[in-house]
């Protein structure tokens, strides 16, 4: 049995710091790879300094791969998120991260502490979606 897998590569989103598609898709089921605070087309430029400027412009990432296959935040059904200064950053992450969802419609999600990220970065979020049928 073979599986149909779709590799998205979204022009307008950042440039992959590794070798990976921005999403796969198999039946209807999305998975988005985690989006650093980095600039799209300007990838040697350093990431922002603190885990508000770093936030937004991860979620600004994830929302340009999104809109790049035709979907939005309400799509997402699982979020995980990495954090370098979990302590300091988690109330912080969570205000801000909370801001890009419906207050009803918030995913189910993880939230780990880690010892590094790629680029330096503070943060990272990656998303399992669902395509409407």
């Amino acid at each position: 049995m073979t599986i149909d897998i779709l590799h998205h590569i979204v022009a307008d989103a950042p440039e992959q710091v590794g070798p990976f598609s921005h999403a796969t898709e198999s039946g209807g089921w999305i998975f988005v790879t985690g989006q650093m605070p980095t600039y799209p087309g300007d990838p040697v430029r350093a990431v922002p300094e603190g885990i508000e400027a770093q936030t937004h412009l991860v979620m600004d990432n994830l929302r340009k791969v999104l809109a790049g296959i035709g979907l939005g935040f309400e799509h997402v059904v699982r979020t995980g998120a990495y954090l370098t200064h979990f302590e300091t950053d988690y109330p912080v992450f969570n205000r801000l991260y909370r801001s890009y969802f419906a207050a009803d419609r918030l995913p189910a999600r993880t939230c780990i502490g880690v010892t590094g990220l790629a680029k330096g970065a503070r943060v990272e979020v990656d998303f399992i979606c669902r395509r409407p049928a």
